[in-house]
């Protein structure tokens, strides 16, 4: 991987971070030593495990299969990016329909 991919990737894990902390969550850029729950590429009190790709070419199973190796207790995503396109996040249908129900809940009692 080239030194200007590193800093790529390590300046959209810095994006994903701040975007959590516009959020209302602790975040901030993990460390890179080891992929395990201890070290994601975003720690956070967010609910999910985060891997953060910033490419063009993303092998969207191979990114997963990562996340999901090293995601520990928490479910795992994949937030990744496209050149001048969207933040887009994947994760498991299963994972996500508990994200639905909280967020039901908390509009019947606003």
């Amino acid at each position: 991987m080239s030194l200007n991919a590193r800093q790529k990737g390590a300046r959209f894990e810095r994006q994903v971070a701040e975007y959590l902390r516009h959020k209302g969550f602790e975040a901030r850029r993990g460390q890179q030593f080891s992929g395990s729950p201890d070290s994601p590429d975003v720690v956070s009190d967010f609910p999910l495990h985060i891997e953060a790709k910033a490419v063009e070419k993303l092998n969207l199973d191979k990114a997963f299969e990562q996340a999901v190796s090293e995601c520990g207790d928490r479910p795992p995503c994949v937030i990744h990016k496209k050149n001048r396109k969207e933040i887009l996040i994947t994760l498991r249908l299963d994972d996500f329909i508990p994200f639905t129900r909280r967020a039901d809940q908390d509009s019947l009692t606003v």
